[in-house]
């Protein structure tokens, strides 16, 4: 596979060494691939074998040879988490930078959402990410500072459908405020991008059938009237993780086709019924259908 055209100069990440949870496909992938082509040494995790081993196929080309890493790791398996920081370490010295691609979601109606596949998600999304977090800069950024970036979703509309991931997401948001007010005395910046819907073979496949024809629906709803490429949401994570974002620490970037100025338009269930919320106020000032609507 080619190098990946990049808005970055050549050698902007040379001589450093990155983490990419979840590199193997989709957003991290990419991630992967663009700051191998500006010169970083990366170390890419997943949870199969098989997906590491396919995705270090791909990614490997004579400019990059032997800069490109691969670990299995579940984010989720807080010793595995620790191992594999500690084998980037042994072989590195040190742990520049940190991207947060592992995650994932399935569509569910809330109310048939069990507890045991919110905490998944949760566990996966929002805790995995912490204890990566927590371990690379144990383990590396205390001593030697570093930027994180972490990628999560357009949440603060809300997520119908996904409320189990809407809510990792967020706190994975919140999380990185809290952090980058609390390692800033130690040279750490943690920023979080936060995409709109983007196309991925990889993630579209994961919805099946009825969730393509979802989120393809959203296009037209989109202000941008498309769907998002990993292409622009790595450039904006390699953007936060470069030295020019050092002033940049706890923001939320949005690469959304402005959908996070509207919310997600996802279709809802009609069940046919009027609504039942009562109306407060003086009813003569509503229009007729208004009023009908809220007595019956």
């Amino acid at each position: 596979m080619p190098p990946p055209a990049s808005v970055f100069r050549t050698d902007l990440f040379a001589g450093k060494t990155a983490i990419v949870t979840g590199g193997g496909t989709g957003i991290g992938f990419q991630v992967s691939r663009e700051l191998l082509a500006l010169g970083c040494e990366v170390f890419i995790c997943s949870r199969k074998q098989a997906k590491l081993e396919a995705a270090v196929a791909s990614l490997t080309t004579p400019a990059c040879a032997g800069r490109i890493h691969a670990l299995v790791c579940n984010v989720r398996n807080e010793q595995e988490v620790c191992a594999f920081v500690e084998a980037v370490v042994a072989k590195k010295g040190r742990i520049d930078h940190l991207v947060n691609c592992a995650g994932g979601q399935f569509i569910s109606e809330a109310d048939s959402l069990s507890a045991k596949g919110f905490k998944a998600v949760v566990e996966l999304n929002l805790i995995g990410t912490f204890q990566v977090c927590r371990e690379v800069f144990a383990q590396s950024m205390r001593e030697h500072g570093g930027s994180i970036v972490s990628v999560t979703m357009v949440t603060h509309n809300g997520l119908p459908r996904m409320s189990h991931s809407g809510a990792a997401r967020a706190g994975v948001d919140n999380l990185a405020k809290s952090l980058a007010i609390e390692w800033a005395s130690s040279g750490v910046r943690i920023n979080t991008v936060a995409p709109g819907v983007i196309f991925t073979q990889s993630g579209f496949d994961n919805y099946g059938p009825m969730g393509q024809t979802m989120l393809e629906a959203m296009g037209p709803a989109i202000p941008f009237k498309r769907l998002g490429t990993a292409e622009e949401v790595s450039a904006a994570a390699v953007f936060l993780l470069s030295e020019g974002a050092a002033y940049t620490s706890g923001a939320t970037f949005l690469v959304d086709g402005a959908l996070g100025l509207c919310g997600y338009p996802f279709p809802m269930a009609d069940t046919g019924e009027v609504c039942n919320f009562p109306v407060y106020g003086d009813e003569s000032v509503l229009p007729p259908e208004a009023v009908l609507r809220a007595k019956l």
